[in-house]
Formats: C-alpha cells, sequence, structure tokens
C-alpha cells in the first residue's frame, strides 16, 4: 500500500537527501501552462469565460457569479445548529489567535530630535479563496476571512467553485460562514480562473482588483497564485496536503494511521509520511493503515493516495535524523508523537504547523484550534509561512528628523554620497543648512 524508504545506513547532505524526498510525480510547473491559459482567458473573456469554465470544471453555470445578498442571509438561516454552533467556536478561537500576530506600533528614538517609527497597515482589499472539489470546506472560510479582518482589512471578496448538487451555486454551507462573518461580496468562481480573477478583476460582474489572494486549493490553484505573484500580493502556494508524522516505538499506530488517512483522504495527490527509527513501529503502522483504509468512506481515494510517490513510510537511524529529513521536506503539517517531543520539536525549523503530542492531530488543527490551516505546501515552509494576520499587513518605516537630527549626520551622508557618485544626495542635505536657502 505504501513505500518504504530506508534511509538507516544512509546520512545524506542536503542535496542527496532533497533528491531522496517523496514528491508527487506532477509538480507545480506542470500545471502552471493551462492556468496561465484560464487567467488570460478570463482577463480577455470576463464573464462569458467565467461562465464556460465554470461548465467545464465546476458544478455547471451559476445562475449568478455574484451571490446575492438574501442568498448569503438564506444559508446563514439554514446552518445546522451543530454545524453553527462549531463554527462560532473556530470563529472565536481564530479571532483571539490571529491578533496575536498584530505586532504593535513602536517608536525609537534615535536622539531627542530624531526618530524612527515603525507600523502596520493593511492593505485596503483582498481575495479570499475557497475550495470546493471533492469535499467542502466552510472552515476555510473562516481561516481566511477572520485574519483579514483582524489585520483591518476593511474590502473582501471570497470566491468559491460552483457546485453541482446545489444548481451551479456556491455550496451553502460555505455562504452560512461567510454570512456570520459578514462577508456580502461572493463569487461562484472556481480554480485558477478565481485567482485570475480576483488579481486582474472582471468589469462586468463589478468584480474590483484586489491587492493580496489567499487560500488553499488544488495544484491548478497553487499554480495561478504563482502566476499572478508580482500583480497581486499571495499568502503562499498551499497547495495539495501533506502532513509528515515524526514518530518512535512509544507511540500510538493506530493513532498515527488514523492520521495518516485524514489527509489522503483530502485527494488521491495528498502526501502522508511516517517518519520513524523504529522499523517494528512502521510495520505496526502498516498493518493499521491497511485496516483502517478498508474501513473509511473515502477508502479508494485514501489507498491510491498512500500508494502514490508521494507518500512513504521512512526509517532513520534516530530522531535528530527524523527531524533532519523533515526540515528538508518542509511539511505542511508536522506532527511529532515521541518519548522525547521537547527535544525533536528543538530541532524543527521548517513546518508550516506543528503538532506536538498524540493529542494534538492535524485535524485538530483543521477546525477547532484556534492556529490556521492555510500552510505553505511541497517544501514552500522552508521559506513561506501560514496564513495570519501578518500576512495582509506592511510594514511601514515613519522617518522624523528635525535640524538638530539631521545636521548631527550630514557629514557621513555626504561622505557617503560622494564615495557612491551621487553628490546631489549630499546637497539635498546641505541645502537646508544653507543660509540662502532658508
Amino acid at each position: 500500500m505504501i513505500q518504504t524508504i530506508d534511509l538507516r545506513e544512509l546520512r545524506p547532505g542536503r542535496a542527496e537527501l532533497t533528491a531522496l524526498l517523496p514528491r508527487p510525480t506532477v509538480d507545480i510547473s506542470v500545471a502552471m501552462t493551462a492556468a496561465s491559459t484560464l487567467i488570460d482567458e478570463v482577463r480577455t473573456g470576463g464573464e462569458a469565460a467565467l461562465r464556460e469554465h465554470a461548465r467545464r470544471f465546476d458544478g455547471g453555470e451559476p445562475t449568478s457569479i455574484r451571490v446575492s445578498a438574501e442568498a448569503i442571509a438564506a444559508a446563514v438561516e439554514a446552518l445546522d445548529p451543530a454545524v453553527r454552533a462549531a463554527l462560532e467556536t473556530a470563529i472565536e478561537r481564530v479571532r483571539r489567535a490571529s491578533a496575536a500576530q498584530v505586532p504593535a506600533s513602536r517608536v525609537t528614538e534615535l536622539t531627542d530630535d530624531s526618530r524612527i517609527v515603525q507600523r502596520w497597515q493593511p492593505v485596503d482589499r483582498v481575495g479570499l479563496y475557497v475550495p470546493g472539489g471533492k469535499a467542502v470546506y466552510p472552515s476555510s472560510v473562516i481561516m481566511n476571512v477572520v485574519p483579514a479582518q483582524v489585520a483591518g482589512v476593511t474590502s473582501l471578496a471570497l470566491t468559491s467553485p460552483a457546485q453541482r448538487d446545489f444548481d451551479g451555486n456556491v455550496h451553502p454551507v460555505v455562504l452560512g460562514a461567510a454570512g456570520l462573518l459578514g462577508i456580502t461580496e461572493v463569487y461562484a468562481i472556481g480554480g485558477a480562473s478565481a485567482i485570475g480573477a480576483l488579481a486582474y478583476g472582471v468589469p462586468d460582474i463589478g468584480l474590483e482588483p484586489v491587492d493580496i489572494v489567499t487560500g488553499p486549493g488544488n495544484i491548478y490553484v497553487a499554480a495561478a497564485k504563482r502566476l499572478v505573484k508580482g500583480q497581486v500580493g499571495i499568502d503562499s502556494e498551499a497547495g495539495t496536503t501533506e502532513i509528515l508524522v515524526i514518530a518512535d516505538a512509544h507511540a500510538n499506530a493506530a493513532y498515527v494511521a488514523a492520521d495518516l488517512i485524514s489527509q489522503a483522504e483530502h485527494d488521491e495527490a495528498a502526501a502522508s509520511l511516517l517518519v520513524t527509527d523504529s522499523a517494528e513501529f512502521a510495520e505496526s503502522v502498516r498493518a493499521e493503515l491497511a485496516r483502517q483504509t478498508a474501513e473509511t468512506p473515502h477508502s479508494a481515494r485514501v489507498a491510491q493516495a498512500l500508494a502514490g510517490p508521494q507518500s512513504a513510510i521512512v526509517l532513520v537511524a534516530d530522531l535528530a535524523a527524523a527531524a533532519e529529513f523533515s526540515n528538508a521536506y518542509g511539511p505542511e503539517h508536522l506532527e511529532i508523537q515521541t518519548a522525547h517531543n521537547s527535544e525533536v520539536l528543538g530541532n524543527i525549523t521548517s513546518a508550516g504547523a506543528i503538532f506536538v503530542g498524540e493529542h494534538s492531530p492535524v485535524s485538530l488543527g483543521d477546525y477547532l484550534a484556534g492556529s490556521n490551516h492555510v500552510l505553505p505546501t511541497g517544501g514552500q515552509s522552508r521559506f513561506s509561512a501560514g496564513l495570519g494576520a501578518a500576512t495582509f499587513l506592511r510594514p511601514q518605516q515613519i522617518i522624523e528628523y528635525g535640524p538638530a537630527g539631521l545636521e548631527e549626520v550630514a557629514a557621513g551622508i555626504r561622505a557617503l554620497s560622494d564615495a557612491e557618485a551621487l553628490p546631489a544626495h549630499g546637497d539635498a542635505v546641505a541645502i537646508r543648512f544653507t543660509p540662502s536657502a532658508q
């Protein structure tokens, strides 16, 4: 069912280890050509292109691409009480955790007459993508919207694919979650088309371009985000899900297998990895994977994901080697279930979100932990962060000097500007101390 990679006799260098990492055979670069075509069609064809894409890729052509305020309000009223209660709990927890991510403004007094102010300014408008292929994701509405609201963003547009089971409209539970958060601008647009629409705008449906696009999606969504980066900001290329579990012989094999399966049920291309220093434990997990996969509702999808080249049981010499492997892989989700969790955690440098202990499964973070589940994939946690309030904030420096403060550094500015053959830079300072210019 799942391949084994045995690294117990190896201590590969960084480049060699990178080559050994299990990855999907189809990477984001393959999807970029198709995503680019779809984005170009949206830019030139507007609403007509969006409707044609909905017929081809989503659940059929929506009655109206922009969802009415009445439909959003009706979706809120129709929410199952238990689902609504869970959504409200998630909103409250994510709001509290996101508030801790907003830096305070700080003033650095260099002298009595010179200061630098560091402030964090929210962007004006954001586009939020909520996937809707093999599953429905009202939780992703919360993960996108709440940090933006906490950051102070005032204009938010949300897109989600048309659903065949709901006459080509956005899934009602997604709409209900949006309504609970006060979102009134929602569009039935999916995939790469939605990313292009948010980045460049679609005038004939009243969709204005945004400053930042965020949200998870499949490989085509991730490719589209890479293509529009520069036109707009993005959070990260949050593509097909990944889980890496570092576990030793003290872990519960049934728990670990359940966690690997929980992410494999997202998509046939999902990556599920166990990294362990115990061959016996690895075999116990393999047996549990077979047993639990046969019993889970999406067993065919899970089995395909586990059997793919992106999933593996990796045997290593010790837990230090496990951490080294994980850092090279840069997982979206990392679980640590060992007898020495703190020690392993201390060796971790790269992960989107880290779940420590046997009672902190990734499913907790997907819904009600209070953390954000929109995270970098494909190894990008080595240099990217998960979605949070800071995603929507721009640090700005405000420089305020008086005459005494400027005079104190004038000679240094002149020395450096002359050294760089930019004398007008020094002149711009000197003129302020020239009596004839005052």
